[in-house]
């Protein structure tokens, strides 16, 4: 893999000054370039680059092999349509043809319009000069002349945590030649508006007009195999599994579903302890095509694998234990499950020729079990099964009449909302018929494939990789779709039409879920999830963070947006935001966290460097309330006040309550209250306010803080940090076993914050991982009259069971001591460890 040198980028030096009023998210001098190297950037630059090539250079400074190449801006997008004067025609074509969101031939006929118009018109001459520069030093790195490159669209709102956004732009392979490659930037730019981009657009909610795109110039590999890989398992959302899906050639086979893939089942527990690799499962499929470079053309070509070479395997054990290795290194790296896309250089030696493409989060399994849940037995002697695949999609069934779908022609006339849809394989195109589907079957494709994906996302049952399903299934016949085994029955299975079959994952879980005293909340930190989480049983919001709406919808420092003069965008996108949670749960509270990014973190915003210190130990730094009342954020503060007031005043979400984090001493609480109050956000019957408990100071004052506010939310991560004096991050300390909520020490602290905020009519919640992560720790808290636990989607119901064994343990107990006291024998206990004699 080439070792990039310190790379430069390749600038505009003047553009028109009426775009800088214009300018809609990107502004600064970094952001105002119109290439950028790939070893230059990072995740925190989805504004300016966009989300693959943001994780792109994001993997290259983690030292994960990963082909070099440059991204052209989408500040060099921005310059084009609006000097070009192509922003308001675009816009107006999709507000005046795209009259019934639901109708996908709206969506093709204003897709059409928008591309032809894009792509005859031509790049401001500035932008089209340093594409070629940045191409020819390219070339210039890999002493190479020509180099073959991979073109990607890389839109600014893709690959969030909460939206696949995978295949809505496009992709051109093999290009060659900077007049090759403008070509190609140019039909990258106008992809933004497939037919399929513009529905997701609507689907997810975002705005037209604040996506953008950036475009990827990458060097191609010359794939012998290549494939995706997952480090959760998809489709049962194991996490101590890792799938790896390839063929033979380029990897687009297998995204695109031209052929079922071989897949590999990887046991992550044998990595994690050391041990030999442990392929649990392997399926070898027959691999009809694949996808290669042309030697005399260059070009793309779709050639028939032999017979003989059908049936064997894309990769080598070895292959797969290194790619396996990557995968739980990304997965480290980003703290979360991710999808990864791979491929082996043909024309590289082992292990130079392992490289990754692509990583992005996978975002289907925030809320499920990992465990089966328990469902009543499918009594199928009545119904013939008559196609098998491979699971995918929501884990539950789909019924209706099949339409066997060859061509996107075939849809448009076929397609009615809940019909079967059955085709060889989707592609981006599909999306707009998928979300009319009651399910999908495809003859091809793996559980990495875009139905695969797309269903998962859109929670619709499917099956993938039947190879017979579009010869076998006849339009018009009723079937059922079970995605949780790979079957379809033929005819309609009962049990499959009942609500808690159909929608198991939800009902049950709220079925099972225990009534307790203690409130059991939810913390939220994207948005766009609470639709997904609305059926869990939690009692409102205890902490939404805000972190995720500045770092991703906001994206650029708050400072930034008060001296360029845009509070009111700031105070909208964040208004809009806490009101989508808001809105959809109401009227449980949503307690929303002022933000609280360190110093380094805002220093990562676009912006950032301008307005942040460097500070040694930003954890005990300028943060929380000592930022709000400083000089140097106060304005800010105020546009965070203002988008909470904002929901509650113009829109009645009189749910919204607040949060203050990290408050420290009784001055400075006294001084952002006094700013609230001057922004409109005073308590009363009607609107909260709570300080997070994460300073020992606070607990110690407990009787004076409780004269403030209404209630108090413990940060036991924080709070054990600065009781033990111990660096919470420290890997040594950790690894010693000092950090640890259950410490007696903190435990006392903790259980003093309560009794003394319970005597000045204050409630006390808590929503550190402690009593999530720690059931003796839960019990505690019960024990010391915690009136509520927060904990994040995965824990809320075994939090509540637990919590519920708790509070009937407790009631046993006290039984038991009435009962000997009634009988004369008063049973003696010794104090817990947390206690003290009053």
């Amino acid at each position: 893999m080439l070792k990039p040198e310190k790379a430069g980028s390749v600038s505009a030096d003047s553009f028109p000054s009426k775009f800088v009023d214009d300018i809609k998210t990107i502004v600064g001098g970094e952001e105002k370039k119109l290439v950028r190297w790939f070893d230059t950037v990072k995740n925190t630059d989805i504004a300016i680059v966009g989300g693959k090539n943001a994780s792109l250079g994001e993997m290259i400074q983690a030292g994960l092999p990963v082909p070099f190449g440059f991204a052209i801006t989408a500040y060099s997008y921005e310059r084009y349509i609006e000097e070009q004067k192509l922003s308001e025609q675009i816009y107006n074509i999709i507000k005046e043809t795209v009259k019934d969101p639901n109708d996908p031939r709206q969506y093709d006929v204003a897709s059409k319009q928008i591309r032809l118009l894009m792509e005859k018109t031509s790049m401001p001459k500035d932008i089209e000069i340093a594409i070629r520069d940045a191409y020819e030093e390219l070339n210039n790195r890999l002493d190479l002349k020509d180099t073959f490159v991979a073109v990607r669209s890389s839109a600014t709102a893709e690959d969030l945590p909460d939206a696949s956004f995978a295949g809505q732009q496009e992709t051109y392979l093999n290009v060659k030649g900077s007049d090759d490659l403008i070509d190609k930037v140019l039909k990258c730019w106008s992809s933004l508006f497939t037919p399929r981009a513009i529905f997701y657009r609507n689907e997810k909610g975002f705005s037209h007009e604040r996506v953008f795109i950036s475009v990827g110039v990458q060097k191609m590999v010359n794939s012998r195999a290549s494939g995706v890989m997952f480090t959760i398992n998809p489709v049962t959302g194991a996490s101590d599994e890792i799938i790896i899906e390839g063929s033979f050639g380029l990897g687009e086979t297998v995204v695109a579903g031209a052929v079922n893939p071989d897949n590999f089942v990887v046991d992550k527990k044998t990595l994690k302890n050391k041990k030999p690799l442990k392929i649990k499962e392997r399926r070898i499929a027959r691999k009809t095509i694949k996808y290669v470079r042309d030697p005399q053309s260059g070009k793309t070509v779709h050639l028939k694998i032999p017979d003989d070479e059908q049936k064997l395997e894309c990769v080598s054990d070895t292959e797969i234990a290194f790619l396996a290795e990557l995968a739980v290194r990304i997965e480290n790296h980003y703290g979360k499950p991710m999808d990864i896309e791979w491929a082996i250089d043909q024309d590289l030696p082992y292990p130079k020729s392992m490289m990754l493409v692509q990583a992005r989060p996978e975002t289907v399994f925030g809320i499920k079990n990992p465990e089966e849940l328990k469902m009543a037995e499918i009594k199928t002697q009545d119904l013939n099964v008559v196609v098998r695949g491979i699971p995918a999609g929501r884990r539950g069934y789909g019924t209706g009449k099949a339409k066997v779908i060859l061509n996107k022609e075939d849809a448009y006339r076929d397609m009615t909302k809940g019909d079967v849809l059955v085709t060889g394989m989707t592609d981006p195109d599909f999306v707009p018929f998928m979300k009319m589907a009651s399910a999908i079957v495809t003859d091809q494709g793996g559980i990495t494939s875009h139905a695969a994906i797309v269903s998962r996302e859109l929670n619709i049952p499917c099956v993938v990789g039947t190879e017979t399903a579009t010869q076998t299934l006849q339009t018009g016949q009723e079937y059922t779709v079970d995605s949780r085994n790979g079957l379809i029955y033929e005819g309609i299975l009962e049990l499959a039409t009942t609500p808690t079959t159909n929608n198991a994952i939800a009902i049950q879980t709220v079925d099972a879920a225990p009534v307790t005293a203690t409130k059991i909340y939810l913390n939220l930190g994207i948005p766009d999830m609470i639709e997904q989480y609305a059926n869990l049983p939690f009692e409102g919001i205890g902490l939404m963070r805000t972190e995720f709406i500045m770092a991703g919808a906001i994206g650029k420092h708050p400072m930034l947006f008060v001296d360029d003069n845009e509070g009111q965008k700031f105070v909208d996108i964040f208004a809009e935001n806490v009101a989508k949670v808001a809105r959809v749960i109401q009227p449980k509270p949503v307690v929303v966290r002022f933000s609280d990014f360190k110093t380094n973190e805002y220093r990562g915003l676009v912006g950032g460097e301008k307005y942040e210190i460097n500070e040694e130990n930003p954890m005990l730094g300028w943060r929380g309330c000592s930022r709000y009342i400083s000089p140097w954020y106060i304005q800010a503060f105020r546009l965070e006040c203002q988008a909470i007031k904002k929901c509650r005043a113009e829109w009645g979400l009189k749910n919204v309550y607040v949060m203050l984090p990290m408050v420290r001493t009784l001055w400075e609480a006294k001084q952002v209250l006094d700013i609230m109050q001057t922004e409109g956000l005073k308590r009363d019957k009607d609107f909260k306010i709570w300080f997070m408990a994460e300073t020992p100071s606070i607990a110690i004052l407990a009787d004076e803080f409780s004269k403030l506010v209404d209630g108090f939310s413990i940060g036991s991560n924080d709070m054990t940090q600065g009781v033990l004096m111990i660096d919470r991050d420290s890997e040594r300390l950790g690894q010693m076993g000092y950090f640890d909520e259950r410490d007696p020490a903190v435990k006392r602290i903790i259980a003093h914050l309560i009794k003394v905020a319970h005597e000045n009519n204050c409630t006390v919640s808590i929503c550190g991982e402690g009593p999530s992560n720690l059931p003796d720790f839960a019990e505690f808290l019960v024990r010391a009259g915690i009136d509520s636990i927060s904990v994040n989607n995965d824990a809320v119901v075994t939090t509540r069971k637990n919590i519920a064994q708790v509070e009937q343990k407790i009631i046993l107990e006290r039984l038991a001591e009435q009962a000997a006291i009634a009988a004369g024998r008063p049973i003696k206990k010794p104090l817990p460890d947390w206690a003290w004699e009053p």
